[in-house]
């Protein structure tokens, strides 16, 4: 069963040369068939003879360059239109002549420089061909001459366009490739500034405490302790980052192991923020990305609230269901007053993204008791 396929990858591979030469051999083995001798092209009404040398000539000349007709695709259509002349002024109208209509067609399609100048060649051989034609003679009238350049007209003409459409995808492809490597790049951003914004932070906080803790040596180790801790776990972070850059590195790889989100609020509550952690349900058996950006919700959020809302209570809510996760994280703060800007940071507005490509809700804001919330649902893929 995987046979052809496997035929297939092989002829893929050869080439192109290698792939057009069988039926440029075919087409010359047609021409010698006595069924078909004279059943070709006839332009110029020129006399049916027998075949000779030069017959074989024409033949080879029109059927084997074929065989370049996509590598060396100018050359292929002179010695096809040579072949042709030769083969219609001597009279044989071989099978080969057929050649001609897909040497047109090829070279119009593969022909990269001199475009103008292969047309123009070409025109002018067929002036002189069709003056050889009157000087011998020809009964073939003139609109016969005429439709027949119009014809070989056209079939450049198709060439050219399946060309051009041939660079309108390649240009599609690239640009599609280039917003790829964008996003690509936007993503990596935003795991940066997640991982880095945070941690700095954490560690920011920490050594601002260290300071007033030096009556207190047994406090201070404690402090400077979760400075270090900080400091590795950042390290850590951006190093599982950076091999998310390896191409052999899996999808699945993206999403933090199980039990990072104890050890993040553990992380924030030793900077000097009370949290309350509170998870419910069961998550999911396949969440996709959903759990690396319910993890960036809350890694946000608490990074926010040690910035702006130090040392008041916060709260962190997460709940699996069968089909999504919600998040929430609130910070208290006094009277009304927001504790921060509402999508003012790039934290908030990244996160904003990464929820709604997954099709989620997301919203942040100032409760109405007072303080801070961040509240999203991120749908898992799954079914209940």
């Amino acid at each position: 069963m995987t046979r052809p396929h496997g035929l297939r990858q092989v002829w893929g591979r050869l080439h192109v040369t290698a792939r057009d030469l069988p039926f440029a051999v075919l087409l010359c083995f047609l021409a010698f068939v006595p069924s078909l001798r004279g059943s070709g092209t006839d332009i110029g009404a020129v006399a049916e003879r027998p075949y000779d040398t030069s017959a074989v000539v024409a033949v080879g000349l029109q059927a084997l360059p074929l065989a370049l007709r996509r590598q060396w695709p100018a050359v292929c259509l002179s010695l096809v239109a040579a072949g042709f002349m030769l083969d219609q002024l001597r009279g044989y109208h071989t099978v080969a002549s057929a050649a001609l209509p897909l040497a047109l067609l090829s070279t119009g399609a593969h022909l990269e420089r001199c475009r103008r100048t292969t047309v123009a060649v070409g025109s002018l051989a067929y002036v002189l061909f069709v003056a050889e034609l009157v000087r011998r003679g020809t009964d073939e009238p003139p609109a016969e001459l005429a439709s027949f350049y119009v014809a070989m007209c056209l079939l450049w003409g198709g060439g050219a366009w399946l060309r051009s459409t041939r660079i309108a995808e390649a240009e599609r492809r690239a640009q599609v490739a280039e917003q790829t490597r964008a996003a690509e790049r936007a993503r990596i951003a935003r795991e940066l500034h997640d991982v880095v914004t945070h941690h700095v932070t954490a560690m920011v906080v920490q050594a601002e405490a260290a300071r007033y803790l030096t009556a207190a040596p047994e406090r201070l180790d404690e402090a400077l302790t979760a400075v270090t801790d900080t400091g590795r776990r950042a390290v850590a972070d951006l190093r599982h980052l950076l091999d998310l850059l390896n191409p052999d590195h899996g999808e699945g790889s993206r999403t933090p192991p199980v039990g990072r989100l104890l050890t993040l609020v553990e992380q924030t509550r030793r900077a000097g923020q009370p949290v309350e952690f509170t998870e419910k349900g069961t998550p999911a058996a396949s969440t996709g990305s959903a759990d690396l950006v319910a993890y960036r919700v809350v890694q946000e959020a608490l990074t926010n609230a040690l910035k702006y809302a130090h040392g008041r209570a916060t709260s962190v809510l997460v709940q699996h269901s069968g089909r999504d996760i919600t998040v929430e994280v609130g910070t208290d703060g006094p009277g009304t007053r927001p504790v921060t800007s509402p999508g003012g940071g790039r934290g908030l507005a990244g996160l904003r993204e990464r929820v709604d490509v997954l099709g989620g809700e997301f919203e942040a804001g100032p409760r109405a008791g007072g303080g801070f919330a961040v509240r999203a649902r991120i749908p898992t893929g799954s079914r209940p």
